[in-house]
């Protein structure tokens, strides 16, 4: 996407990826963590502010700091620099709250038209994972770079 995005700092595994949101409420530390779950080849995305107590993510809290499409814009970045390094992977993503799960369905329908260029998006609804269309309430998300052939 080319969008405005923040600097990513990322580990060299590109698991855990850092960056600062800066807006009308201050500089917030903001955290990115790739990690396995118990479904082999699925990996859990967290996103949220980082506790400056613990150094771990809190995704309770509601930051308000205007910069909403900057932020989703440097979360999205970071599923791009993950998937390169691991194509196979599918990214799982539920918000902490059925209004976060809401803004992550909003900014995939934002940008919907550049994503599925690049990865094929599913949504879960009713028990199952379907083709990701759009104004629909899914309660999860689960994404995988697309497959491309070299000519």
């Amino acid at each position: 996407m080319k969008l405005p995005r923040y600097e990513l700092k990322a580990e060299k595994s590109l698991m855990v990826f850092e960056f600062i949101s800066e807006g009308t409420k201050g500089v917030i530390p903001k955290m990115i963590i790739f990690s396995e779950t118990s479904l082999n080849g699925v990996y859990n995305l967290s996103f949220g502010d980082k506790s400056t107590e613990t150094e771990e993510i809190d995704d309770t809290v509601v930051s308000n700091n205007g910069d909403s499409e900057k932020v989703l814009a440097t979360v999205v970045s970071s599923i791009y620099a993950f998937t390169e390094n691991n194509p196979e992977i599918w990214i799982y993503a539920m918000g902490s709250t059925k209004a976060r799960t809401r803004l992550y369905r909003m900014g995939i329908t934002k940008y919907y038209d550049e994503v599925i260029q690049d990865f094929e998006i599913f949504g879960f609804i009713d028990g199952e994972w379907v083709d990701f269309k759009k104004d629909i309430d899914y309660i999860a998300f689960i994404v995988k770079r697309k497959k491309y052939e070299n000519n």
